[in-house]
Formats: C-alpha cells, sequence, structure tokens
C-alpha cells in the first residue's frame, strides 16, 4: 500500500498547487479532507494513529486567537479603523502609507487572514465612497499583511506550527524578526507607490461619509486580553493553553452571543491542517521521505542555508502555497536547527507577496475584494509584489546571516 499513500500524497499537493479540483468546486480544504479520508479508510494511517499524527496545540493556538479577532470585530474596531483610513483620502500617499502600518501591525497581533477578511470590504466601501481606485490599497494591505505577520509567531497560520513545533520562545524570535518586517513594510510602500503612482496621485472626493459605530468598553478589554496574552507569552504555560485561556474569558459577554464569536472560527482552515498532517504522516509511514532526507544530507543539500533555504521557500509558497509546504516540510524533516526554523518562518511569510497564490491572505483580499465589485488581476499583483518580495527575501537573508542564525 505503500505506493497508494505516495500517490495521494502527489495528488494533493498538485491539488494545493491548483488550488482547486478542475470542473469542480473543490478548494485547497476539500481537496486535504478527501485525501485524508482515503488514506485513514484504506489503513494507510490507521485509526487509532490518527490523534497521534494531528498536532492539536497548533489548531487550538489558532482558535483561541480566531476568538479573539472575532471579539475584537465585534466591538466594531476594524470598521472604525477602515473608515479612519478612509478619511485620508486627500492624501492619497498617507492613505496608503496608513493602509500598510494599520494592516501590518494587526497582523502581527491577529491572524493575518482574519484582518484582512474583516477589512478589505470596509476598506472597498471608503474608497469607492471617495472615488479612489481601491486596487493598490488593497493590495498594500494583503503585502502588509504578509510581512507584519512574519514579524511573530502568532501573525499568520505557518508561524503558529513553526512556534508550536519547534517550541521557539515567543519574544526571541520577536527580536530576530521585527527589523525584517519593519524593512518589509517599508517596502511594500516604496513599491505600490512606485507601481500605481498613476492611481495614488488621482483627485479624491469630497463625500460625506458616516461614522461607525463602535463599543469603546468592548475595545478596551480586547486591548487588555491582548495585552494579557502576550504577558503568559514569557511564561511557562503553554501558548496554546494561554490562547484558550483569554478566548474563554472573552466568550464571557453580555452584549456578545458566545454562538457569534465562536461561527468566526474558521473552520475549512483547520480542517486544512488537519487533513494536512494526517497526509504527510502518511507519506512519512512509507519511509521514502526519509530516504530522500538521507539523499541530501550525505550530498550537503539539506535546506539549512541560506542559499537553500531562500529559494526553496519561494518555490513552495508560489506553487503549493505556504501554508502546505511548511505542514510537509515539518512533518518529513525531524530535528531541524532552531535557526532553520526561524529562517523558515521569515522567509516562507515574505514570499507569499510574489504572486497572487502565494498565501491565503492574497486570496482572501481578492475573494474579498470581487464581491465588493473590485477585480485584483494577477498582473495587479505582480507588478508590485514580484520585487517587495525578492528585495525583502534578500534583505531578510542578510539578516538572518548577520545575526548568526544561519549560514550562507
Amino acid at each position: 500500500m505503500t505506493s497508494l499513500a505516495t500517490i495521494i500524497f502527489a495528488l494533493t499537493y498538485i491539488g494545493m498547487a491548483l488550488g482547486r479540483v478542475p470542473g469542480l468546486k473543490i478548494d485547497r480544504s476539500g481537496i486535504a479532507l478527501i485525501a485524508a479520508v482515503i488514506l485513514v479508510a484504506t489503513d494507510e494511517v490507521p485509526v487509532e494513529q490518527i490523534a497521534k499524527a494531528i498536532h492539536f496545540p497548533t489548531l487550538l493556538l489558532m482558535s483561541g486567537l480566531m476568538i479573539l479577532s472575532a471579539r475584537v470585530r465585534a466591538a466594531g474596531f476594524y470598521e472604525v479603523a477602515a473608515s479612519w483610513i478612509a478619511r485620508q483620502a486627500r492624501q492619497p500617499l498617507r492613505l496608503l502609507a496608513l493602509t500598510i502600518a494599520l494592516g501590518g501591525t494587526l497582523s502581527a497581533m491577529l491572524v493575518n487572514d482574519i484582518v484582512v477578511f474583516a477589512m478589505t470590504p470596509l476598506l472597498c466601501t471608503g474608497l469607492a465612497a471617495r472615488r479612489l481606485d481601491p486596487r493598490p490599497f488593497l493590495f498594500a494591505l494583503a503585502a502588509a499583511s504578509n510581512v507584519g505577520s512574519a514579524a511573530t509567531l502568532i501573525g499568520n497560520p505557518q508561524n503558529i506550527l513553526i512556534g508550536q513545533v519547534g517550541r521557539l520562545s515567543f519574544w526571541s524570535y520577536f527580536a530576530i524578526a521585527f527589523v525584517p518586517a519593519v524593512v518589509g513594510l517599508g517596502l511594500v510602500f516604496a513599491f505600490v507607490a512606485m507601481a500605481w503612482q498613476s492611481s495614488l496621485t488621482r483627485e479624491a472626493s469630497d463625500a460625506p461619509m458616516s461614522t461607525p459605530a463602535v463599543d469603546r468598553r468592548q475595545v478596551r478589554v480586547c486591548a487588555v486580553a491582548l495585552a494579557v496574552l502576550l504577558v503568559l507569552f514569557t511564561t511557562s504555560i503553554p501558548r496554546e493553553i494561554s490562547a484558550l485561556l483569554i478566548a474563554a474569558c472573552l466568550v464571557i459577554s453580555r452584549t456578545v452571543p458566545s454562538r457569534q464569536l465562536l461561527d468566526e472560527i474558521d473552520l475549512p482552515l483547520l480542517i486544512l491542517f488537519a487533513a494536512l498532517f494526517v497526509v504527510n504522516d502518511a507519506f512519512a509511514r512509507t519511509g521514502l521521505a526519509q530516504e530522500v532526507l538521507d539523499v541530501l544530507r550525505s550530498h550537503g543539500l539539506l535546506p539549512d542555508r541560506l542559499l537553500l533555504l531562500t529559494p526553496l521557500s519561494l518555490l513552495l509558497s508560489n506553487t503549493i502555497g505556504n501554508v502546505p509546504a511548511v505542514v510537509m516540510i515539518l512533518q518529513v524533516w525531524h530535528g531541524i536547527p532552531e535557526g532553520t526554523l526561524i529562517g523558515l518562518a521569515i522567509l516562507s511569510t515574505l514570499s507569499g507577496n510574489l504572486l497572487l497564490v502565494g498565501s491565503l491572505a492574497n486570496l482572501i483580499v481578492a475573494e474579498r475584494a470581487a464581491l465588493a465589485g473590485v477585480h485584483l488581476s494577477f498582473f495587479d499583483h505582480a507588478k508590485a509584489g514580484v520585487p517587495i518580495t525578492l528585495v525583502s527575501l534578500v534583505f531578510a537573508a542578510l539578516w538572518l546571516w548577520a545575526v548568526g542564525l544561519m549560514r550562507p
């Protein structure tokens, strides 16, 4: 049955690269789920081994962070933030800078996919009212959310997984990743401003805008909850338990129904992770992954050096996606050095800006914008995404080498 596990593994990651099954409305989560079910049904992964294959601490941490973000959204914070940004429309470059700063900062503290899901339609509405081309700002939001999320181990799904599996220190990682993230946000501003110069010089309309309601008390509650969570990350309490403790406290509310918060947990994303854990576990059982790693190790080709890890991250993130790529790498390659794990988190995240399909955040922005009547094309993304990614990767690689984390 080894051949079956290998075939299913290969087909799954071909599906990850395509993003869906041609002719059918099955996305990445559906593909991974079907593959996992087949592997369990054919006993490639015994039923009693499913729980061991899935890394539940990662899923629990993600769920807790999703509830925190849902509470922030319920307080009206995203609406007010997007409205405030849109009011700066008479100065488009300032509007661009604020979009990047806010998107990057929020994505570092909350899962970036959730941030762009909430803010994209709000930005579309606000910019439409001012008769501005929303595309440069939406692209800037997506790019900034990717770059900003690289700064922490809770900024995006792949970093959450790397931090949990590698048991990386939250604040030690932040101290290293902060500089590449800040430089990356500056690069986002510079290259978007150059690529979309004509759109950013248009005259904005003075159309009046309504001020959305915000529950200031609930915003303060969320701010305190986030501060407490960051403090808990300095203790010996597992990060997933810390996140769940905060989430449990936030579920207690007189104004926000618990069902509303729980409904905002991104179940398809959690299914994608769980199913890929099973698929990769089945492939690891064949022994082929270990044989490949042994050959690479014997020839000095393991991606534990920057000249190998950087192009590998760029290739995998823009074919199968950075989340599936990281799940695969962590399950087939054991004993990864800490410096390589940190490099993988930073480089795989920054690589997601190259193409529209490079990260979930990019796709979420494009899909949410389409619902608001704004079309973001592959070229729209690439004309600024390519230079942003290449320059930010070069800087990040030089930084990782300069601080002594990885060999060139």
